[in-house]
């Protein structure tokens, strides 16, 4: 059973500001890109919404439009009473922690790599916003 992408970033964002290490949108959405692939990869969605290639990788939209004010500084916000199913919370954890100590360009440069999923996407700026289809995440190598 997946859940939403905005509760899954609303769950990281609190969890890296209590443990005092701030992430950017830029990394929330590289975080939620690695957490999707690890559930694909097990044949289960994390999330229902689609991800999208946008020009410094795959994206949210929902999730950058809710965290877009933050432009490249740290998202401070912490949420109350967050839904995250005692199944899912392992695999988020140990992304989350693993992925943040990375800055938001090696990530971006990690997302870029040639043949990514988003590479084949996004399509040197043709497929600008199209969705990445989680055949093609998941086939990723």
């Amino acid at each position: 059973m997946s859940i939403s992408a905005i509760n899954i970033s609303k769950y990281i964002v609190t969890k890296c500001n209590d443990d005092n290490c701030p992430i950017t949108n830029l990394q929330l959405q590289k975080i939620l890109y690695y957490i999707q692939k690890e559930f694909l990869d097990k044949g289960l969605e994390s999330f229902e919404e689609e991800i999208e290639a946008w020009r410094f990788g795959p994206v949210v939209a929902d999730v950058y439009y809710t965290f877009f004010r933050y432009g490249a500084k740290p998202i401070t916000a912490i949420f109350a009473d967050i839904e995250i199913s005692n199944e899912h919370q392992p695999t988020i954890d140990r992304i989350t922690n693993d992925k943040r100590k990375l800055s938001p360009w090696a990530l971006v440069e990690d997302t870029h790599k040639v043949n990514s999923a988003w590479y084949k996407t996004f399509d040197n700026g043709s497929g600008y916003q199209s969705v990445i289809t989680k055949e093609l995440i998941k086939n990723e190598q």
